[in-house]
């Protein structure tokens, strides 16, 4: 290597482990990133007001489309913390790409799907990928902007999920409604983006990779929680509908889980390198901020991810009508990130923005609890920007104040262990509600159809209730005021469940950003130290020899 070269790498090092990348370095360096996080995004909201259309062409039923969503952010939450553990461990950047691969792979196994079984099974291999993405952006943003600037880029990350958020569903109606497209392009449209991400990935991200010998991934820990979470979400799913509540089934899976579960912390708390490292977890903000992060995910998921559904099946609105519709709860979203990054920024607190965003996340899903299938526009609108506003406030910002307690060789494991309990709080967010959702609709139907003197076979022999073109106008009728009026009890429950983010939020200490990457790269105060529940002494990088990607 000439000199000249080494100097660059050296210089590298030293901005690196000093902080000291400069805004246009960083710009640089994120739009690879945040490219990467919009193929991602974008091709999941895609799908989200298309969904009713897929389902229903399939022939599927309330409980297939529920587990269209649940596939995906089960295996994401099942993946996450193994995808953090090996970024403390190997390049960022290829993981990230190999992470893009793997999900757009699923997405084009999607398109071809030709039973509601077989896209379930696809969108579970999607959420391999989608895990890494989630969680190898937010740790790779963790390794290059020190906390107290990280707020001003958070906005940025904002106006990017709010863009993919927005276009997504506003693209994946209008490939719903072209005849010479059809839904499976849904799942093709993304893979364009996904090469040009590819591309500026290799171009722009540089990150250091700290080499470690005699690592081990702690793949029984994330199995055992994967397996322990599955089996109670499969649970949810079927009880009260198969079979009772108080019954063989119910004691047998929720045993099952809840052994699986235990296991699965006997392991972590003897492994190595544990995928969910208990030291990290036992401390006052990273508990805080796991309880808060499994509100807001059960809420804005289990919440959010039947709006389209409502429109679409409750209200009669095209796919593209649909997406419209959402636009004021990703304004929420854009505004709410951006302002609020700037502000955390300026001032280096945290705790108010993150009490504002839970407070004014149940203050909007209280709105929409209000919801039957008359409801007022103005009045959707309304819950829906308040929502967004709240999750503008609150995702982002429960991962910075997680990082900001933990040393620089946490990161990833401690970034990964946030977006892990979000994603499984959305997963059981969208799970529960979903069963809720489903067996109030069936009860509805059923009583409408009874009152009007048609028999409840009406809706059945091979054709879904989810597949309104196939039903008389009559019974098109009935579905239509049944999945509206339900909608509003899983926004009362989604506000009940967001309750207790905010009383998490409450609790959290008084936090003040720190402007290092790393706690031992400046003198910190025992004060500061307690803050963060990290000690002021814990100064260095696991690492033997940092290269560079």
């Amino acid at each position: 290597m000439s000199a000249p070269t080494t100097s660059r790498a050296e210089s590298a090092a030293k901005h690196h482990e000093s902080g000291a990348m400069s805004h246009r370095e960083i710009l640089s360096a994120l739009s690879g990133l945040l490219l990467a996080l919009f193929v991602a995004m974008s091709s999941a909201t895609i799908v989200s007001t298309a969904l009713p259309k897929i389902i229903g062409s399939l022939n599927g039923s309330q409980t297939q489309y529920t587990w269209v969503v649940t596939a995906t952010l089960l295996t994401s939450t099942a993946t996450t913390p193994i995808w953090g553990k090996l970024s403390d461990l190997y390049s960022k950047k290829l993981l990230v790409q190999i992470s893009i691969v793997i999900y757009v792979a699923g997405s084009i196994v999607a398109g071809f799907s030709h039973t509601a079984g077989q896209l379930i099974a696809a969108r579970a291999f999607q959420g391999i990928g989608l895990g890494g993405i989630q969680a190898l952006v937010q740790v790779a943003i963790g390794a290059m902007i020190p906390p107290r600037e990280r707020g001003r880029y958070n906005g940025y990350l904002g106006g990017v999920m709010a863009l993919a958020t927005v276009g997504g569903p506003l693209l994946g109606g209008l490939i719903v409604d072209t005849d010479w497209l059809g839904w499976r392009w849904c799942f093709f449209a993304g893979a364009p983006f996904a090469v040009v991400a590819l591309i500026v990935l290799q171009r722009t991200l540089h990150l250091p990779v700290f080499k470690r010998d005699n690592v081990k991934i702690d793949y029984a820990g994330a199995s055992l929680i994967a397996a322990g979470v599955s089996v109670l979400l499969i649970w949810v799913s079927f009880v009260d509908s198969s079979f009772a509540w108080l019954s063989w089934q119910t004691y047998a899976m929720v045993g099952a889980g809840l052994v699986l579960l235990a296991l699965a912390v006997w392991v972590e708390s003897r492994a190595a390198e544990p995928v969910v490292p208990l030291n990290v977890v036992r401390q006052r903000t990273t508990a805080l901020a796991i309880i808060a992060s499994l509100a807001v995910g059960m809420a804005m998921f289990g919440g959010s991810v039947f709006l389209g559904q409502y429109f679409q099946t409750g209200r009669g609105y095209s796919p593209t009508e649909a997406g419209l519709m959402t636009i004021p709860m990703m304004a929420g979203v854009l505004l709410s990130s951006t302002i609020s990054g700037r502000m955390i920024t300026r001032t280096g607190f945290i705790k108010p923005y993150i009490v504002a965003g839970t407070v004014v996340l149940v203050v909007g899903f209280g709105l929409l609890s209000l919801t039957d299938h008359q409801t007022p526009l103005w009045q959707l609108w309304l819950g829906m920007l308040l929502v967004g506003t709240g999750v503008g406030m609150s995702m982002q910002n429960l991962v910075l104040a997680v990082q900001n307690s933990v040393a620089l060789r946490d990161i990833g494991a401690a970034s990964a262990t946030i977006a892990f309990f979000r994603s499984l709080g959305g997963t059981i967010g969208v799970s529960v509600l979903g069963a809720v959702l489903a067996h109030r609709v069936t009860d509805d139907i059923t009583t409408h159809l009874a009152q009007a003197g048609v028999p409840a076979s009406a809706t059945s022999g091979g054709t879904s209730s989810l597949n309104l073109a196939e039903l008389p106008d009559s019974i098109q009728q009935i579905v239509r005021a049944a999945y509206g009026d339900a909608t509003g009890h899983i926004f009362l429950i989604s506000a009940i469940i967001g309750v207790v983010g905010v009383l998490a939020a409450v609790f959290f200490r008084r936090i003040t950003l720190r402007s290092t990457m790393d706690l031992g790269a400046s003198a910190e105060t025992p004060k500061h130290a307690a803050e963060t529940d990290q000690p002021a002494a814990d100064h260095g990088l696991p690492a033997k020899h940092a290269v560079h990607n």
